[in-house]
């Protein structure tokens, strides 16, 4: 049964098979363009502090509001 949740549930069930937790699986699941290629994205290093602080803030990481601009790219990459 779907769950209404999870925004790409194809996406969230081979992560869930990989061994992936469901939490983070999940977050993983509902990332816009989570999956997508195409290396569009900039680099961390060329993020403001704000856009990483946004983005720690949708994917649930704890803590961001005090960190420094390399903690939250370090957390980010490491989630």
């Amino acid at each position: 049964m779907p769950n209404p949740r999870i925004k790409n549930e194809e996406q969230y069930e081979a992560l869930r098979e990989k061994g992936y937790s469901k939490e983070k699986s999940a977050r993983i699941a509902n990332t816009p363009n989570a999956g997508k290629k195409g290396g569009k994205a900039k680099p961390y290093e060329e993020w403001t502090k704000t856009e990483l602080y946004e983005q720690a803030k949708h994917v649930g990481i704890d803590g961001r509001s005090k960190m420094k601009k390399k903690e939250l790219i370090h957390a980010l990459r490491n989630n």
